[in-house]
């Protein structure tokens, strides 16, 4: 779709006029940004319908976060209409970076959601049919501030910029049973606009509503309180996502979302095939399900439910599952491998609960070894087993992980069903995070290689052969970028950044395997080596952190604290803070990672080997051009294979060394000999930090005294991470930095989500 300068002016200023009852000079920046977004939705009506009825198979994609950030500059990007709304208000005077302002549709917590968005972007640049899924959550995961350092959560008011995006959709709202409560899902629906193709898929956002808002009668006999919990009951489904479930109102809370959303879209979903004249025993011909992880898993017995009550049998209903349901696993933990007490689940959901009871009996019926396979022990459901029990596909999401779990994690599942294991490497959108979050740096690539890599990024390749005359340009674009982070950073952070420095990035959601205690651990070291005297020339650097503890997590939230405390010693202290600065940013989204990645120089990935599923945060870094510095964990093992391991920075214990060195490491023995290891870990017991809360403290019990102390071998990998960090600093600045920032980025055409897509459609969803 393209629209003209004129076309797009006179197409927003209707709405203005409409709307808002007013005009370009008069309008404020929500107001112009709604009716801008709105001008946009109505010209792209056509194309999104098209879509919607072409009659093709389609995938639904099922999961609890989409992490869609802001949606304006990518689908303006993406509809070819960028150029024209900077130039429609810019001629009145007005500026679209104004927009940068409206909040994220922060509706994920990480990779997970974020790769979902990138699948649905990917997918409608395809040509794929792929349509979206999940719970449009009031107030997303939560808007992160420090306070004394800790982390203090606020409600993500999202909506208060309005959300132009979406459409309403109540034609299409069903209602979804709970044993206590009926609540009303009522849909909405944003378009998911291909990269200049005019292809438009869906992603269907469900909201909980109460089914009657107001009791007239209660409410004369002064009884509208039982109205409002009433309401109250139904829309906190959809308040916040991932409540804490440390209670066990809280799993339930939990339970009920997911119920939620794969009802609502499963009874969607049949009645529109339904109504089509078509035999639900066909349904695989038009729709696949892929489950995201386990949080949609309980689809499986949702559509077994139904269709029994459509008048299938219960084989029948379960061979129509086996051939529509698939399954990406995010995780080797066994803790976020979802399970479910089976009281509370029958008590909540006893129809859904009798499906799972009735895949377990067909499981038992197999004869086979039940201490290996089943669905329900000891009264806990077990999700990862019934998704792979009945669906057609199992895929994990990085070579490595998915081979963790053939050998490990799923071994008995594998042996048995070893068809249905497959591999799809995540990956990530080109288009946000190069040509809308890089544009100097795409124009750069443009001069040399033409625009093919937009929707083909393996021609990055063909870049390779430039790189001698392009370094020039990418050192000054490079620092360029810095310049803009380090005037925001100043802005929204208080801390001042000399761009000249190294920017050592770390961001990510916050999880003790994740390890940002041992990055935090190593900045200790450099600041005490440096005001001692044994470090010296020290290259100037920037430790910078983003990530969000989920509210329940204590140790998390503990790092974060210890973590703005260092921040504090080394930016106050005079003697160091001109060669190092540590940051930790406030409220880590998309919108901020669109600023960080394309300015860092160094990206680290230092997961404990075998921990981290995939990663894109690595892959986002590595096109923007940084070199990694990690572990052979998750993708950073097929982005030295695509790069070169000696173009990235490769440390610590690999996969094949951890169990072996559980077996004899004893953390609080291998500190003490190792006086600078022990000096860094004793600052959270010495008094060097506050710790009113005892939070630190709990933190030095975790890696030294608790049940399984340094799980995540911190201490272990200390010297090997310290190493490979001085040295990997001490390069920057120099042509051979730069050349392996470069070969990283045109090494990175595997690590685009258009390839995993199309994985996904050939090996999976067998759509063409």
């Amino acid at each position: 779709m393209v629209i003209d300068d004129k076309t797009f002016s006179e197409s927003v200023e209707r709405v203005l006029h409409a709307d808002f009852a007013c005009d370009f000079e008069s309008a404020g920046p929500r107001e112009l940004y709604n009716a801008v977004s709105k001008a946009v939705m109505v010209q792209s009506f056509d194309a999104w319908n098209a879509g919607r009825k072409s009659g093709k198979k389609r995938c639904a994609y099922f999961s609890a976060e989409f992490l869609m950030g802001r949606s304006i500059f990518a689908n303006l990007l993406n509809l070819g209409c960028l150029g024209a709304a900077k130039r429609a208000l810019a001629a009145v005077g007005r500026d679209l970076n104004d927009f940068e302002e409206v909040e994220d549709a922060a509706l994920g917590n990480g990779g997970l959601g974020r790769l979902a968005a990138c699948y649905l972007e990917s997918a409608a640049t395809m040509g794929i049919p792929l349509d979206g899924y999940g719970i449009r959550y009031r107030y997303g995961l939560f808007r992160q501030t420090f306070v004394d350092g800790y982390q203090h959560e606020e409600g993500d008011d999202w909506l208060k910029w309005g959300d132009p995006w979406s459409v309403r959709a109540d034609r299409d709202a069903v209602i979804v049973e709970f044993a206590d409560q009926k609540v009303k899902a009522v849909p909405y629906d944003m378009p998911i606009f291909g990269y200049h193709n005019d292809v438009v898929n869906n992603l269907r956002l469900w909201s909980s509503e109460p089914i009657n808002e107001f009791d007239f009668n209660a409410f004369n006999e002064m009884k509208g309180d039982r109205t409002a919990l009433e309401n109250f009951n139904a829309t906190k489904i959809c308040d916040v996502l991932y409540p804490n479930d440390n209670t066990m109102v809280g799993k339930i809370l939990r339970l009920r979302q997911q119920y939620f959303l794969v009802s609502a879209s499963l009874q969607d979903i049949l009645r529109k095939y339904k109504a089509q004249g078509k035999k639900l025993k066909d349904l695989d011909k038009s729709y696949c399900f892929q489950l995201n992880d386990t949080h949609p898993v309980i689809a499986i017995p949702e559509l077994l439910r139904l269709l029994q009550k459509e008048g299938m049998g219960f084989e029948e209903a379960f061979a129509v599952c086996a051939k529509t349901f698939n399954f990406t696993n995010h995780t080797i933990m066994a803790e976020a491998l979802e399970k479910w007490d089976a009281l509370a689940l029958s008590d909540l959901l006893p129809d859904v609960y009798d499906q799972i009871v009735a895949c377990q009996h067909r499981l038992e019926s197999e004869g086979l070894d039940k201490e290996k396979y089943f669905i329900i022990r000891d009264n806990v459901i077990h999700m990862a087993n019934l998704a792979i029990y009945v669906s057609s596909k199992v895929n994990g999401v990085a070579e490595i992980h998915t081979n963790i779990l053939k050998t490990d994690v799923f071994k008995d599942w594998y042996e048995l069903y070893p068809k249905k294991f497959v591999n799809v490497t995540n990956g990530i959108t080109p288009r946000r995070w190069m040509l809308l979050n890089n544009p100097e740096m795409a124009a750069l690539i443009d001069s040399r290689i033409g625009e093919g890599w937009h929707t083909d990024l393996m021609q990055l390749r063909g870049l390779k052969q430039y790189i001698p005359e392009i370094l020039p340009d990418f050192k000054r674009i490079k620092g360029e970028n810095k310049q803009k982070l380090v005037a925001y950073i100043a802005e929204h952070e208080g801390v001042d950044i000399p761009p000249e420095f190294a920017f050592d990035v770390q961001v990510k959601r916050l999880h003790e395997y994740k390890r940002q205690m041992l990055n935090a651990l190593s900045i200790l070291y450099f600041y005490y080596g440096i005001k001692e005297g044994k470090i010296k020339d020290f290259p100037p650097t920037a430790f910078i952190f983003g990530a969000k503890a989920a509210p329940g997590y204590y140790n998390a939230k503990a790092i974060i604290k210890f973590i703005n405390e260092i921040s504090k010693l080394v930016n106050s202290d005079p003697e160091v803070n001109g060669v190092m600065r540590v940051v930790f940013v406030q409220n880590y989204n998309v919108s901020y990672a669109e600023k960080i990645v394309c300015a860092a120089d160094i990206s680290e990935q230092i997961s404990m080997a075998g921990m981290e599923a995939s990663g894109t945060g690595n892959m986002k870094f590595m096109l923007g051009g940084t070199v990694t510095l990690g572990t052979l964990d998750g993708a950073n093992v097929e982005i030295c294979e695509e790069a070169g391991r000696e173009n990235n920075c490769i440390f610590g214990a690999t996969v094949e060394e951890v169990a072996g060195i559980k077996q004899f490491y004893c953390p609080r023995e291998f500190i003490e000999q190792d006086e600078e290891l022990k000096r860094a870990v004793n600052t959270l017991i010495d008094g060097t930090f506050p710790d009113e809360e005892g939070m630190l403290k709990k933190l030095y019990d975790s890696l030294v005294d608790g049940h399984e102390p340094d799980r995540y071998l911190v201490c272990f990998d200390f010297r090997s991470y310290i190493r490979a960090k001085e040295g990997l600093l001490r390069s920057y600045g120099t042509d051979e930095f730069y050349e392996k920032c470069l070969l990283n980025m045109c090494a990175a055409g595997k690590f685009s989500a258009d390839r995993s897509v199309s994985d996904y459609a050939r090996l999976i969803w067998k759509i063409k």
